[in-house]
């Protein structure tokens, strides 16, 4: 049987009280970076904050269990 790991990514928005924004370039360089080590990206959502801007972007990846 088959088994993987998981890992959570937490991605902080940028911007005027505490969120709106991503700064997509240093973004995508971190998912790039976990692509590199084998992790597969398998989900992604945002967390809203004050006036629904989002907070963050979670991101979930999993790999084969090494």
């Amino acid at each position: 049987m088959e088994k993987f790991e998981y890992r959570v990514m937490s991605y902080k928005a940028e911007g005027f009280f505490g969120g709106g924004s991503i700064n997509s370039e240093n973004f995508q360089e971190q998912l790039n970076a976990l692509g590199a080590e084998g992790w597969e990206l398998v989900s992604s959502a945002t967390a809203t904050g004050f006036n629904d801007r989002t907070r963050y972007v979670i991101s979930i990846f999993k790999r084969r269990a090494r």
